[in-house]
């Protein structure tokens, strides 16, 4: 099948043709014709398997003809990062060169004045984040009640962010015979629950099952001990070619954390989460694309949506606590085809989220070693195989000591987790708290003897 099969316009088609694309993926081939229809859609499909272009072209097909009123935007789409966001204008950018429609993003990390003014001279297609969307329409900036086309991409990763409580009062807000066109990598309870809510007899779609893995991505795990994780990480990456790579970190202190340790051992590379400025977020974003970073240290604000094409490996510095969050995370790698390698590196606590992961995607991940660090963390192991906190850090990644007020040296404790738990004074009583106290008449008696 090809794009001219699918009932598209003509400029669209032309538009398509001119960025190269010639044979729709699954996600297109099954979701423009009813989207073109005005049916609404539920598609499930994971990330990189070209979802954006299966709402973005039916909707610049149907917005041909109208035309946009100051403040008031006849499409939305609501994204749940940033960046997501971003490659979605950039996608209608692409696709919409043959058209005339006005655009405006909705994301923070930029003034309010300058998409205050796009929105007053009206737009076709507004693209959003919940959070921003949401403080425009509380200055009255903005009016909901035109909106023709909803579309809500990574409706999980939304719930995921806690973002459903703001996405279901924007649905509140629209016309209830807009077309909503849903779209979801998984579909746990509460986003079936939306869907019900959200969606009228809608078509569904689904390219694939929930929670596979790409067959071109050579999976690997390897348990290490937790002070030997940076230096497991450095080994992965010299003795494997890694033309680039993205590095995952649970929390954002330890994206940090790996980052400054890289930095320090001579690696390219660069730090990407949630509370970097939106300008450094999209300046890293553009320099990891073109070549100029190696090393993307990433939380998993960026695990879903980022579309670069090119990423030859994908390390799990930490094992995701969500299941889901693993397939994701390696859907970076091994995109259009391109053969790719992940490798998650596990100490002994992280077991049982290991195993959620090989239950989730069917399959054992293959174990490898690396001489003098691997070996399921036997240093610190304990007769129940539960692991013992660390007393000190690697020496070549100590944090430098800094300076007090009053001018000593301390070490700077704040990203570390205490040594050992408290210990509370248990059966021991001091001595002094056993003397009983004297009773009143006693004390009486012991007056008047003084008298």
């Amino acid at each position: 099948m090809t794009f001219t099969e699918l009932g598209l316009s003509d400029r669209v088609l032309k538009a398509v043709d001119e960025a190269g694309y010639q044979d729709p993926t699954p996600i297109q081939a099954q979701a423009i014709p009813p989207a073109l229809r005005g049916r609404d859609v539920l598609g499930i499909a994971q990330t990189g398997t070209g979802k954006t272009a299966s709402f973005v072209l039916p909707m610049i097909d149907r917005l041909e003809r109208g035309r946009a009123r100051a403040r008031m935007p006849r499409s939305l789409i609501l994204a749940p990062t940033r960046e997501l966001a971003a490659q979605v204008a950039d996608a209608f950018q692409t696709y919409g060169k043959q058209h005339k429609l006005t655009m405006a993003l909705l994301i923070g990390g930029v003034s309010f004045a300058d998409q205050e003014r796009l929105l007053d001279r009206g737009v076709d297609v507004l693209i959003a984040t919940p959070g921003r969307l949401i403080d425009h329409f509380e200055r009255g900036k903005l009016v909901l009640t035109g909106v023709e086309i909803l579309v809500i991409d990574e409706a999980d990763r939304m719930l995921d962010m806690g973002f459903i409580p703001d996405v279901e009062r924007i649905v509140g807000l629209l016309p209830f015979t807009r077309q909503t066109l849903f779209f979801s990598a998984t579909m746990p309870p509460e986003i079936t629950r939306l869907t019900q809510a959200f969606l009228q007899n809608p078509e569904r779609v689904e390219v694939a099952r929930q929670a596979t893995t790409a067959e071109t991505v050579k999976q690997h795990l390897l348990y290490v001990h937790k002070d030997d994780k940076r230096e497991a990480l450095r080994q992965l990456i010299r003795t494997h070619e890694v033309n680039n790579g993205i590095i995952f970190c649970n929390r954002k202190r330890d994206v940090s954390i790996v980052f400054r340790s890289l930095i320090k051992h001579d690696f390219s590379a660069a730090a990407l989460h949630g509370d970097l400025d939106q300008r450094v977020r999209m300046q890293t974003l553009d320099a990891f694309r073109a070549g100029e970073i190696k090393l993307l240290v990433a939380s998993d604000v960026a695990a879903r949506g980022l579309d670069i094409p090119d990423v030859s490996h994908v390390f799990n510095f930490d094992v995701p606590f969500n299941a889901e969050d693993y397939v994701h995370r390696i859907g970076r790698t091994g995109r259009a085809g391109r053969e790719g390698a992940s490798f998650t590196i596990a100490i002994n606590a992280e077991k049982k989220y290991v195993t959620a992961i090989e239950e989730l995607i069917d399959s054992k991940i293959p174990v490898v070693e690396i001489d003098g660090l691997t070996g399921e963390d036997k240093k610190s192991a304990d007769s129940d195989g539960k692991t013992k906190r660390s007393r000190s850090r690697r020496r070549d990644d100590r944090d430098p000591p800094k300076d007090d007020r009053k001018g000593r040296r301390r070490n700077d404790r704040r990203d570390q987790e205490p040594d050992e738990p408290v210990v509370g004074m248990g059966e021991h009583v001091p001595a002094f708290m056993s003397i009983p106290l004297p009773s009143r008449k006693s004390k009486e008696t012991s007056e008047e003897t003084v008298g």
